[in-house]
């Protein structure tokens, strides 16, 4: 697995690996395409999880999700804040993306 010091850097090598989307986060899915896809928590597999702290403050970080869904041909990334309790999003979300999270 290679891996970047940057948010930005490994954003460039998941996207030489095919990740080529970028999600949302919305209330109940990860939505791309302006909406043209939508996929529900059971929908998709969090991948690879990457977690960056800021220089100056840790609370500029930001969590990189590499994500693929489990019957469409998409593969993608999520950036967020550190903390996805402070989006409005349902608990299956936040079980999905948390279960993959690295300390």
């Amino acid at each position: 697995m290679e891996f970047s010091e940057t948010l930005s850097g490994q954003i460039d090598i998941l996207r030489a690996k095919g990740y080529t989307e970028d999600f949302n986060l919305k209330e109940d899915c990860l939505e791309c395409r302006n909406g043209q896809y939508r996929l529900m928590h059971e929908e998709f597999t969090v991948d690879e999880v990457y977690r960056y702290e800021g220089d100056s403050d840790p609370a500029d970080g930001a969590i990189l999700y590499a994500i693929s869904a489990n019957h469409h041909p998409i593969k993608g990334v999520l950036v967020n804040g550190y903390g996805i309790y402070s989006d409005k999003v349902t608990d299956e979300m936040v079980k999905k993306l948390n279960m993959h999270n690295i300390p």
